[in-house]
């Protein structure tokens, strides 16, 4: 006879449905694919039904039984879920899962640090991690697909989404080491703007570049771009141009190995606000709220996890 189901199974299986995709829900909830579609295939043998159709090219989709399926099993996590809270308050014990969003060039720094050291305060919480772009971490915090996220304040308007800021990132400039600006103190827009720039092409991230251009009536040459954080990088350290930041890694160092300058952005200029992001439809748990304490801890003007921050140095830089 087998065995009977678990939530953590059922866990996998919500994560394909709602992705359509066994690789991507793979991706979210940390677990390898195979373990994933054994899980699966242990749900639909326990229950004698199939759960998902495969379509060529284009993923899996829910067969109508595994729709009912699929809503009673999320039922089955939140009622799971509550279970922890309802312990948790009664102990004033913090313990249960908790979904972490962070935005997809933070989260190198910024995550492994204060989730591995609040994890350690904490034994009983156990974290998934969801890196994204800010419109993507948006729209998870709506439909309760993570908890709270570490994020910027870019497009954070309404009611439904509450974003409390921690510490304001200016703008600066990252140089390949051979670049002539790259001894400057300081550099201007308007010295930038003629030169090649590598732009971060993520939605909002690269809205917020470009009105600092055209805020000063300036328009940037954009000469290459990328979504990834460390293709921009790697890029700029081989001389394709500049770009514009506002993190600071401690590393100076691009993936391969070629060393970047960051550079000070002359002027005021819009700084981007890092805070916590969370739904103001749903009460926060206390494991929550002790995770958004352990932020307010360790992220502020004095320091960052993961970066050279408030720093003089010139030799470092980042998204």
């Amino acid at each position: 006879m087998l065995s009977r189901i678990t939530l953590r199974q059922l866990e996998y299986f919500v994560a394909v449905g709602d992705s359509a995709s066994i690789a991507e829900a793979s991706q979210r909830v940390h677990v390898s694919s195979p373990s994933i579609s054994s899980a699966i295939a242990h749900i639909e043998g326990e229950l004698g039904v199939q759960l998902f159709v495969r379509l060529h090219a284009q993923g899996l989709t829910l067969t109508p039984v595994g729709r009912l399926v699929m809503r009673e099993a999320k039922l089955l996590l939140e009622q799971a879920a509550s279970l922890y809270s309802v312990a948790t308050e009664s102990q004033s014990l913090v313990r249960g899962p908790l979904s972490v969003g962070c935005f997809t060039t933070l989260a190198p720094m910024v995550v492994p640090e204060l989730c591995q050291g609040f994890m350690h305060s904490h034994p009983g919480v156990r974290i998934s991690l969801t890196e994204d772009h800010q419109e993507g971490l948006l729209d998870k915090l709506r439909r309760a697909e993570v908890d709270i996220a570490i994020t910027y304040d870019l497009h954070v308007t309404g009611v439904d989404i509450a974003f409390e800021p921690l510490v304001a990132l200016a703008p600066s400039a990252l140089f390949g080491a051979d670049h002539p600006l790259a001894d400057a103190s300081e550099v201007t827009l308007d010295q930038l703007a003629p030169l090649p720039m590598v732009l971060l092409d993520l939605p909002l991230s690269r809205d917020y570049f470009l009105a600092l251009f055209h805020s000063a009536g300036l328009a940037p040459d954009v000469a290459a771009q990328s979504a990834s954080f460390e293709v921009v990088r790697s890029m700029v350290a081989n001389g394709f141009g500049y770009t514009l930041t506002n993190v600071r890694p401690r590393s100076p160092l691009a993936l391969d190995g070629r060393r970047l300058v960051r550079v000070d952005l002359a002027g005021r200029h819009r700084p981007m606000q890092l805070g916590l992001a969370t739904f103001t439809g749903r009460k926060l748990s206390k494991v929550v709220e002790a995770f958004a304490e352990r932020c307010h801890e360790l992220i502020s003007p004095r320091s960052i996890p993961g970066m050279d921050f408030p720093s003089g140095s010139d030799e470092s830089g980042g998204h």
